[in-house]
């Protein structure tokens, strides 16, 4: 779907990807309504939306609450006048400890807002998109949705839980009007540890020096999104890491599966 005079809504818009994904649909000509629960991280989005600032909406919203998601619709509708597309890239990460270290209410939080933050958009948004000429849902799911990730595992579960839905999403609406495409990210230049209040394992910085990929500008994942979006792409994989590790992982699990344990190591606590 080319999105340009398109109206799509963008979940976590006020920083990172999202902040990124909202000023480059703006750029292309669509109209966009960004989604955060942070007010401070969109007041920064509008600031820098410039001369496309007035085909800009800002909604401060926890996408975990159902009833406020649910009346999210109408509200773009109001300002905007349809509502054409999501982007469902709102997400967190959990603290880096192994799992039985790993309280309830961090595994809550975390299935809250990657997996039913995704659902009850999805929800709410369907029977608008359903009654458009086009209509396109991007969920952004993660390289740790098909690979694991020790001292992410509940991490991962919540964006295996995006894949396997969007997949299923995909299959029930392929005869509809609506084209559904799922991401999986690898290592992407935001601050999703400071932003998922996770505090940086091994102290700051050093997660960056264990890396041995160099995490793709967030900028950069945002152009490959939308353009993924406008070739309608089932299925995207963005990043070299995330497209190597997709390849290993198919050819032999178990290998891939020790050198990311190997790599993680370091990070997670004794």
């Amino acid at each position: 779907m080319n999105v340009k005079n398109k109206t799509i809504v963008v979940t976590g818009g006020g920083n990172g990807i999202g902040r990124e994904l909202v000023l480059n649909l703006l750029a292309k000509g669509a109209r966009v309504a960004a989604v955060d629960v942070n007010e401070a991280a969109l007041k920064e989005t509008t600031s820098l939306a410039g001369d496309n600032v007035n085909n800009l909406s800002t909604h401060i919203l926890n996408i975990t609450d159902n009833s406020a998601v649910d009346k999210l619709p109408q509200e773009v509708i109001n300002t905007h006048g349809e509502v054409d597309g999501i982007i469902n890239n709102a997400g967190i990460i959990q603290p880096f400890v192994r799992i039985s270290d790993l309280d309830f209410s961090a595994i809550e939080r975390v299935m809250n807002v990657n997996f039913y933050g995704t659902l009850y958009m999805v929800k709410a948004f369907l029977p608008y998109l359903k009654k458009r000429p086009e209509a396109h849902i991007v969920n952004i799911s993660s390289m740790g949705g098909f690979v694991p990730v020790p001292g992410q595992c509940v991490y991962g579960a919540s964006k295996a839980a995006v894949k396997v839905f969007t997949e299923g999403l995909y299959a029930s609406l392929m005869n509809s009007p609506v084209k559904v495409t799922i991401v999986f990210p690898g290592a992407i230049g935001t601050n999703i540890t400071d932003n998922s209040g996770v505090e940086r394992p091994g102290g700051s910085g050093k997660e960056t020096e264990e890396s041995k990929i160099k995490p793709l500008p967030a900028d950069v994942a945002a152009e490959n999104i939308i353009e993924g979006m406008k070739k309608n792409k089932v299925r995207m994989y963005v990043g070299k890491d995330s497209k190597l590790l997709n390849i290993l992982y198919r050819i032999s699990p178990g290998f891939a599966t020790k050198m990311i344990s190997k790599q993680m190591e370091s990070l997670l606590p004794d």
